[in-house]
C-alpha cells in the first residue's frame, strides 16, 4: 500500500527578505578561492591608489588627503581590535583607548630623545630600524596589559565591566600625565622614531618622514605619494594581516565560543564552554591589535602626549564599531572610515555663508520639520514600517539642524564661522540615537555562520517535498 502526499508550492517570502548585503554575500561565497582573489586584488589596488588620484568630491580641502587616509587606516586597526572584544565576544569595553596609549608610549619611551629610557642614542636600538623593532614590542606589551587587566576583571559583566575598563583608560592617561620623570608629563615625548625606508638623494629621510611631501606632478605612484600615503599603504598591509588572523579565529573553535558567550554566557557555560578563558583570549587579542595602531600613530605623528588619549577618543572608537555593525569585520571598517573621514571632509563646509542666508535656511528647515511632524501625527499610524522610520529620522535631522542654525551660527557665530567638522561629536551622537531607533544592529549586521553549511541546511529544510509515494511502497 502506498500513500501519495502532495504539498503546497513553496512560498516566495524567503527570497524577498534578502537585501543587497545578503545578495553580495551570497555572490561572494559562491566564488571559488582563486576567483575571490581575482576580485579582491584589483579592489585593493584601487583603494591603494585612492590617496594619489582622489575622485571629485572625495578629497579633503582642509587637510592633506593622504594623512586623512592614514588616520582612517589607524582607526580601522582600532575597530578590528575593539570588534573582537565588543562585537564577537560581547564584552563592553569603554576604555580601549588605554591600549592604544600603551602601544604609542611603548614606542615613544624607547625611541624619543626626551625619554630617560631612550635606546636609540647608544642603546640597543639603531635609529634606522628602531620603530620596526618596537612594533612587535608594542604588541607584546599591550597584550600583557590586556592579560593583566582582564585576569581580575573579566569575571564581571555588563555595566560593571564597562566601568572597570573606563577606569583603566583614565588610569593610563593620568599616569602618562603625572609621571613627569618618565613620560615628560603634559609636555609629551617628541622626535619619536619612524621607519627609515626608501632613503635616497631626493628623500634623505625616507618615505615615512614628515619631510616627504610627494611630487603631485609625477605619474609614478612612489614619487607622487607623500609620507601620509606611505603610512596609509603600511596600514593597509597591517589591516589585511589582522583581518586574515581574526577571520581564521572567527571560523575556529575560539570564534564559535565567542559567539556563544556573546549570545548567552550562562548557557555557554552550562554547555561546557570555558567562558573566562575565551573572554581573556578576546581581551588579550583586542589589546594587541590596539597596540599596533598606537605604535603606528606614534611613528607617524612623532609626538605623544596624554591629551591624545582621552575618553572621548575611546567613545569614537566604540562608535565606529556600533555604527558599522558589531561582529562584522568589514562593517566595522566602514564605521571607522565614517568616524575618521567625515569630520575632515566636513571641516571645509560652513553651515551658512552669512546671517541672511542662515535665516532663510532656518525658515525652510522649520517648515520641513512641521510638515514631517504633521505627517507623522495624522498619517503615522497608517504608514508601513520603513516610511514611518524615514519620517522619524527626518524629524530628528531637521530638529538638530534648526538648533545648529539658531544657536551655533546665527546667535553666537555670526557670519557662518562654524563648520560642520567642528560638530562631529554632535552628529555622531545623533547618528547613534537614530541607529538605535531604526537599525540597532548597525549599517552592516553580522551574519554569523555557526554551521559550515548552515545556509544550505536551511534551504534544504524549507524546500517542499516532491509529490510521490512514501513509506514501504516507495
Amino acid at each position: 500500500m502506498s500513500v501519495t502526499v502532495t504539498t503546497k508550492p513553496a512560498e516566495p517570502q524567503e527570497s524577498s527578505r534578502h537585501g543587497l548585503g545578503d545578495s553580495l554575500r551570497g555572490w561572494w561565497e559562491g566564488l571559488s578561492r582563486p576567483a575571490q582573489w581575482g576580485v579582491g586584488v584589483p579592489v585593493l589596488a584601487l583603494l591603494a591608489l585612492l590617496p594619489l588620484f582622489p575622485p571629485p568630491g572625495i578629497d579633503t580641502p582642509s587637510y592633506n588627503f593622504g594623512l586623512v587616509m592614514a588616520q582612517v587606516a589607524m582607526y580601522c586597526l582600532v575597530a578590528i581590535g575593539l570588534n573582537v572584544v565588543v562585537g564577537q565576544a560581547g564584552l563592553l569595553d569603554l576604555g580601549y583607548v588605554g591600549f592604544y596609549a600603551v602601544g604609542a608610549y611603548t614606542v615613544a619611551l624607547l625611541t624619543s630623545k626626551n625619554s630617560p629610557w631612550n635606546q636609540t642614542a647608544g642603546g640597543w636600538l639603531d635609529p634606522k630600524w628602531a620603530w620596526l623593532a618596537c612594533l612587535p614590542l608594542a604588541v607584546v606589551v599591550t597584550a600583557l596589559s590586556g592579560l593583566i587587566l582582564g585576569s581580575p576583571t573579566l569575571r564581571l559583566r555588563g555595566d560593571y565591566l564597562a566601568i572597570v575598563t573606563l577606569g583603566f583608560g583614565e588610569i593610563v592617561r593620568l599616569l602618562a600625565d603625572n609621571l613627569n620623570e618618565i613620560t615628560n608629563g603634559s609636555l609629551g615625548l617628541s622626535e619619536v622614531a619612524y621607519p627609515h625606508l626608501g632613503e635616497s638623494a631626493d628623500k634623505p629621510k625616507g618615505w615615512f618622514s614628515a619631510g616627504n611631501g610627494g611630487d603631485s606632478s609625477s605619474l609614478n605612484p612612489l614619487d607622487r605619494a607623500g609620507y601620509g600615503t606611505y603610512w596609509y599603504w603600511f596600514g593597509m598591509i597591517l589591516i589585511i594581516v589582522m583581518l586574515l588572523i581574526v577571520g581564521n579565529l572567527e571560523r575556529s573553535r575560539v570564534g564559535r565560543a565567542w559567539v556563544a558567550i556573546r549570545e548567552d554566557e550562562d548557557a555557554a557555560e552550562i554547555m561546557g564552554v570555558p567562558t573566562f578563558k575565551y573572554k581573556l583570549w578576546a581581551f588579550t587579542i583586542g589589546a594587541a591589535v590596539g597596540g599596533i595602531s598606537g605604535a603606528m600613530y606614534a611613528g607617524q605623528v612623532q609626538f605623544v602626549n596624554p591629551t591624545q588619549f582621552n575618553v572621548v577618543n575611546s567613545m569614537l572608537f566604540l562608535c565606529a564599531v556600533v555604527i558599522g555593525g558589531q561582529g562584522n569585520k568589514l562593517g566595522v571598517l566602514a564605521g571607522a572610515f565614517i568616524i575618521a573621514y567625515l569630520p575632515a571632509r566636513l571641516a571645509s563646509v560652513k553651515i551658512t555663508s552669512d546671517e541672511t542666508t542662515g535665516y532663510v535656511y532656518l525658515l525652510v528647515d522649520v517648515a520641513i520639520f512641521v510638515g514631517l511632524y504633521l505627517l507623522y501625527r495624522f498619517r503615522g499610524a497608517r504608514m508601513s514600517h520603513w516610511p514611518r522610520r524615514g519620517v522619524i529620522t527626518g524629524m530628528v535631522i531637521t530638529g538638530v539642524m534648526a538648533a545648529l542654525l539658531l544657536g551655533s551660527v546665527l546667535l553666537f557665530r555670526k557670519g557662518g564661522a562654524q563648520s560642520l567638522g567642528d560638530l562631529k561629536y554632535l552628529y555622531f551622537g545623533v547618528a547613534l540615537v537614530v541607529m538605535m531607533i531604526l537599525r540597532p544592529q548597525g549599517l552592516f549586521p553580522v551574519r554569523q555562520k555557526l554551521l559550515t553549511f548552515g545556509r544550505q541546511v536551511f534551504q534544504a529544510v524549507r524546500r517542499p517535498a516532491e509529490p510521490g509515494p512514501i513509506g514501504a511502497g516507495r
